[in-house]
């Protein structure tokens, strides 16, 4: 920090318990003004708690805010604006049939005359544009945009209302690595005109590219304050984990088997009559790892749901095991009783029933296992028992069979499904971004568990918008652009430009 201007924000003794949970014990922090403050810490840390408190959503049971040297009570999210704080959501707060200067001025109106509202809006709109570099259509409707532009969205919305201070909570979690450095141009805009960032994330990359000084939590409690320049990866993975954490996929070179599920020609139309899937073809081994990679929205999650039997395609065979499969063949459940495994993108829309108890999402899809109870009763012990062995391999915190899956944080949520599918033994896994919003402890642990899959024979499919994470875990990698395969490579003498470019649907020999 820098002369004798006030901090920005500062936070002392804050502790926060639900039941006997301790989301937040007497935790400390001091946000320089004109600055990117990261706060980084494993799922579960309470990071967003604290953050959640600072923002009016919660109420702490002890400590102090201090906003610009002045103490504020923060008892509700119009006080925080007030305050000027505003907060971008992992998960957005927009209404998506609504345009984009609807959303801004929801809750903000100015007035019983919405027309003159929204004029103001629009005003207030380009001005904000123009000098932060967020261009977007005002008249667009926000559920026809990219995650990117509604991100965009959501951060106009905190400048409009005011705010001096603005919290990002996991902004990465779902762009693509160009979005996120776009994003990351934004912030550094918003801190050259004077704005006060705090970034929450478990992603060393970001912090390293971005912050000024960051902040680590571990288990509900402050452990280090640094400046980002002083500090390296490592040193910040083992100040969230506790522990030495290995950064690299470590693998010994495949041992590839038979084939065990080919595709051929498969072809995806959706309800409009597009084609988001065209003439895809790809082998898959005992033993290996093929990795896809392509900006989202160019046909994986397609493939995905296709090979899963979620979809059917509307041309093209499926081969399992050397058998083709017709469309009765491709049911979900059927394809789970030969062995094909799915590990969907999202986790909260197709892995979970949030509103289900823990131990009950670890048994969907597979309720009707003779080892979970008799004829169509359920035994209650042998599910709990179940799930508390899995909960306990994978280290889902916490190991509570009995707790709501809506009351977990979304790191922990993915190891449930994990769990659930990995120790049904498969043939072949299908895994769709399998470390979005995973802290740093989790990712290594994931990592680990698909090496050890791969290398006992299962044949795995992976799909993640994080490029490195394909290149590490993969053995082989197909590109896909505009639904369709642009080009395989050996993953070992892949990088990041030629798979750009096959990426971008442009071949090396064409560049």
């Amino acid at each position: 920090m820098t002369g004798a201007a006030p901090a920005a924000i500062e936070l002392s003794g804050v502790s926060k318990s639900f039941g006997p949970v301790a989301a937040n014990r007497d935790v400390s922090v001091t946000v320089a003004a004109g600055s990117i403050h990261g706060i980084v810490g494993e799922n579960g840390a309470g990071k967003s708690t604290l953050m959640s408190i600072l923002y009016g959503f919660y109420e702490a049971d002890s400590g102090e805010i201090r906003v610009r040297g002045a103490k504020r009570t923060i008892r509700s999210s119009a006080e925080a604006i007030a305050a000027g704080i505003g907060m971008v959501h992992q998960h957005f707060m927009l209404v998506e049939p609504l345009s984009v200067v609807e959303n801004v001025v929801l809750g903000a109106e100015g007035g019983p005359w919405l027309k003159r509202g929204l004029a103001k809006a629009r005003a207030e709109l380009a001005r904000l544009s123009a000098q932060y570099g967020l261009a977007i259509d005002p008249d667009a409707t926000v559920g026809s945009l990219s995650v990117g532009l509604q991100q965009r969205v959501e951060i106009l919305k905190a400048l409009y209302r005011g705010a001096e201070v603005l919290i990002l909570d996991e902004p990465t979690a779902v762009l693509t690595p160009a979005e996120a450095d776009q994003l990351f141009e934004l912030l550094r805009a918003l801190k050259a005109q004077g704005k006060t960032v705090i970034l929450i994330t478990h992603k060393l990359r970001e912090i390293m590219a971005v912050t000024d000084r960051v902040s680590v939590m571990r288990r509900g409690e402050m452990v280090a304050h640094v400046e980002t320049a002083q500090t390296s990866p490592d040193e910040l993975a083992e100040a969230m984990v506790g522990r030495r954490v290995l950064l690299r996929v470590e693998k010994t070179p495949r041992q590839r088997g038979a084939p065990v599920l080919e595709a051929v020609g498969l072809t995806v139309v959706d309800a409009r009559g597009h084609e988001t899937l065209r003439e895809a073809s790809l082998t898959l081994h005992e033993g290996e790892i093929v990795g896809i990679a392509g900006v989202a929205g160019n046909g994986q999650s397609e493939l995905l749901d296709v090979l899963a039997g979620l979809i059917q395609p509307a041309r093209g065979v499926i081969r399992l095991d050397g058998r083709i499969l017709n469309a009765a063949d491709r049911s979900p459940a059927n394809l789970r009783r030969l062995g094909l495994m799915h590990i969907p993108e999202d986790r909260q829309k197709a892995g979970l029933v949030t509103a289900f108890a823990a131990a009950e999402n670890m048994i969907l899809g597979y309720h009707d296992d003779p080892a979970f109870g008799p004829g169509p009763l359920l035994s209650p012990p042998a599910v709990r028992g179940h799930a508390l062995a899995g909960m306990q391999a994978y280290d889902v915190r916490p190991a509570d069979p009995a707790l709501k899956t809506a009351k977990f944080s979304g790191g922990n949520q993915q190891k449930i499904v994990l769990a659930r599918e990995i120790e049904r033994a498969p043939k072949v896994l299908l895994v769709g971004q399998p470390t979005r919003g995973v802290d740093i402890g989790a990712i290594e642990f994931i990592h680990r568990r698909l090496i050890a899959l791969r290398d006992a024979g299962v044949a795995i499919l992976l799909v993640s918008v994080e490029l490195d994470e394909v290149m590490a875990l993969s053995d082989r990698i197909l590109a896909l652009c505009g639904g369709r395969i642009t080009g395989e490579r050996v993953a070992e003498e892949a990088d990041e430009r030629d798979l750009g470019l096959l990426m971008a649907g442009v071949s090396e020999r064409a560049a």
